[in-house]
């Protein structure tokens, strides 16, 4: 009798133990997560261990004095102090004179991260478990502070951030890993982790059925990710840049470019291609111009880009399969410099883009199908033109036929136009007055002295947005200042068009051959042709702005993405496992092997914790348990209730190969309802299991279940085959046939 009490209060403690231990292995865990890009491992092991301490200390003296009388702003006030001694610690430690003399000033340093992390955790996770032990939104507050802890760690991976954090972005770029898959990861282990806070609040007993069908939903993801990788970022497509292919006369010629959105530039950093300079180039303008299209013809409402064979002849529509050269002859061949450059498109794009004046698009092996979309040689002849080039050269190609002119003249049916540029040229030197490329410099120089560079604006769906803009509060951003600045330059007779693409400041370079374009460098300018020279970039750079569009040098990703598409060894592998395998069969065999071989594992556990929890459970619990047990074993055998059947007429149908389940069964009935399902459990007499030869249908007391159970089993066993034990033994999903 002593042993049973024994081992009833161990199981006791047991069953209290294991819940708490989860719950704070999930609560130390985001913080070590929290803590990754914040401290020095060392750091992050103190965090993890902190919050470990303060969770043991809290729920072991929560209910008891001094503790238990302490109130809630105490604590508060407690835990305020204890975070500022952190703070003040690590702070005293490192900056020391006399410590800095005695221990190396790399082991003081994480000296000082152990004690200002460690306390940190202890004292903020003493508060939440105070929180949640004293009041109903503590538990909601517990949460919070996990979700967040995850949100916060992996929130820079949204939009395309294929990097972030930099500690999961390097590891797995230097190692050839998609950092898709490790954040993936993560984030299904956020979401169980959340799920088991949840689920330990309520009702744990079944927490493995939730984690189990939560496991396999969350993981499920990452399969989904290995076989069809990750939506690519569109946000450029304002400027027609990225997204799929143009189809003639499509809806996408016709939308209309302009947008009104806000002055937060922090969801545009998403990175959309890797230029690898295969030739040494620094623009003279400090800026980097990418064009994939223009916006030409005009189409009645405003420009658009052309589908006429004789506009934009420099241009090229689609992703040759082999190589394409742009057969337009371009002058000046002296004053150009031959750039070749190798780019990785990380998404999808319309059309291809090349630096400058690109000549020839060549298709290249994908180094790494997982990270580029596509990859392309583009060939280009970069002008090295200054100032005395360009003055005094008249506007066109005299070999132009007078529709082709006429289509690079086109413009709105508005005066103002003409009206507001011969204003502005009123102030010319007389000897500058008739010069096109003068002209074009003026009207820039007045957008730029005029205009405020803003993403929020009130012209984006008037009829003409270049006009509201324009004659309006000269509010706008690139795609404005591009439109209003042709419109003008076409109305004193200079053809124009509207580039779009990408400006990348040279600065990003830093020195190496790879440069990073990201989604916040799409850009829209005007261009006026000169006889004898070409199509030349005439930008305005205003000179107020009302959103940061600058961005922090990603020196990092920029070397490795540019590692990983200079990879030359990897391109042969890439083409014979194209060639040999067109369709990922194995990937996706393996990834359906994987999925089912971990189904079945996670079946085969739970089918052995519900055959063996009764024996660790709470004795309480011992008459819903064992039943259950022994409903599983007589399910796997093919033994189960029919549609309709009670379970005493159930036992009765089983009486000859388990006497002992009438017996079971009207004592798990009598435990769960009661004496004609009145009476409540905690009035049921204790004694020992009654013989076998009583009335198994009606008890007289509570059984020893745990030998009823051995005594069905053995009774099970003596009335089967051996060959359906064995298949009954092997079978894992017959757990989930019972009922």
């Amino acid at each position: 009798m002593h042993n049973r009490s024994q081992t009833t209060a161990q199981d006791s403690i047991l069953s209290q133990l294991l819940p708490s231990s989860l719950r704070a292995a999930i609560i130390a865990s985001s913080y070590w997560v929290l803590s990754l890009s914040l401290t020095s491992e060392s750091g992050s092991v103190a965090a993890f261990v902190g919050c470990l301490f303060s969770c043991y200390l809290i729920d072991g003296l929560i209910k008891r004095p001094p503790l238990r009388d302490l109130r809630l702003s105490v604590i508060a006030v407690f835990t305020l102090v204890l975070l500022c001694v952190g703070v003040f610690l690590s702070s005293a430690i490192t900056s020391s004179l006399s410590v800095a003399s005695l221990i190396p000033p790399l082991l003081t340093y994480e000296i000082g991260e152990v004690l200002q992390w460690f306390l940190f955790a202890a004292a903020l996770t003493a508060l939440l478990r105070t929180l949640a032990h004293r009041t109903s939104y503590g538990r909601v507050t517990e949460i919070l502070f996990v979700a967040a802890a995850f949100v916060i760690t992996l929130a820079a991976h949204r939009q395309g951030m294929i990097h972030r954090p930099f500690f999961i972005g390097d590891y797995a770029l230097t190692r050839g890993i998609d950092p898709s898959s490790i954040l993936m990861a993560l984030g299904c282990g956020a979401v169980l982790a959340l799920a088991g806070l949840l689920m330990m609040e309520n009702n744990h007993r079944r927490l493995p059925y939730h984690f189990t069908v939560l496991g396999l939903l969350c993981f499920s993801l990452l399969a989904y990710v290995q076989l069809f990788g990750l939506p690519s970022p569109r946000l450029t497509d304002d400027m027609g840049l990225t997204g799929v292919a143009r189809g003639e006369g499509s809806a996408a010629e016709q939308e209309n470019p302009f947008r009104d959105g806000e002055n937060d530039a922090s969801d545009k950093e998403a990175p959309v291609a890797i230029v690898l300079f295969r030739d040494d180039y620094e623009p003279a303008g400090g800026s980097y111009y990418f064009r994939e299209s223009a916006y030409t013809e005009f189409n009645g409402t405003m420009l658009a880009v052309t589908d006429r064979d004789d506009l934009d002849e420099d241009l090229i529509t689609h992703f040759p399969p082999v190589r394409a050269d742009i057969e337009e002859p371009l002058p000046l061949p002296d004053k150009r410099q031959a750039v070749r450059t190798t780019i990785g498109l990380l998404a999808p794009h319309r059309t291809p883009f090349g630096l400058d004046t690109p000549v020839a698009f060549e298709n290249t092996p994908n180094p790494n199908n997982l990270r580029f979309k596509q990859t392309y040689d583009a060939y280009s002849m970069v002008p090295l033109l200054e100032f005395p080039d360009l003055i005094g050269r008249t506007a066109g190609d005299p070999d132009w036929t007078p529709a082709q002119r006429q289509a690079y003249l086109e413009l709105p049916d508005d005066p103002r136009y003409r009206e507001l540029a011969d204003t502005i040229l009123q102030d010319l030197r007389p000897g500058y007055a008739d010069d096109p490329y003068a002209k074009a410099l003026a009207i820039k120089d007045y957008l730029d002295r005029n205009g405020i560079y803003s993403l929020k604006n009130e012209h984006a769906y008037a009829e003409d947005p270049a006009a509201s803009f324009l004659f309006g509060d000269l509010t706008g951003y690139c795609m404005h200042f591009s439109f209003a600045a042709t419109y003008m330059y076409r109305s004193i007779g200079i053809p124009a068009r509207v580039g779009i693409g990408y400006s990348v400041p040279a600065s990003n370079r830093a020195g190496g051959s790879s440069l990073l374009i990201q989604a916040i460098n799409g850009h829209a300018w005007p261009e006026i042709f000169l006889d004898g020279v070409g199509w030349v970039i005439v930008d305005p750079a205003p000179g107020r702005t009302l959103v940061d569009m600058s961005v922090d040098p990603q020196n990092s990703l920029q070397q490795l993405l540019g590692d990983m598409l200079r990879d030359e060894a990897a391109f042969d592998e890439f083409i014979s496992s194209q060639q040999d395998e067109p369709f990922p069969l194995t990937v996706l065999l393996q990834t359906l092997v994987a999925a089912l071989l971990a189904t079945v594992l996670v079946a085969y556990a739970v089918k052995i914790y519900r055959l063996r929890a009764p024996q660790f459970a709470d004795p309480a619990l011992h008459y819903r348990l064992s039943y259950r047990a022994t409903l599983d074993m007589l399910s796997a055998l093919g033994q189960r209730r029919r549609y309709g059947e009670s379970r005493e007429a159930f036992a009765r149908r089983l009486s000859t190969m388990t006497p002992s389940f009438a017996t079971m069964t009207a004592s798990h009935l009598y435990a769960a309802l009661g004496p004609c399902g009145s009476e409540p459990r905690s009035r049921l007499p204790l004694a020992h299991a009654p013989d076998q030869a009583q009335d198994h249908a009606a008890p007289t007391a509570t059984p020893d279940w745990l030998a009823l159970q051995n005594r069905i089993r053995a009774e099970i066993g003596s009335h089967t085959p051996w060959w359906k034990r064995v298949l009954a033994f092997l079978d894992p999903f017959a757990w989930l046939r019972t009922h």
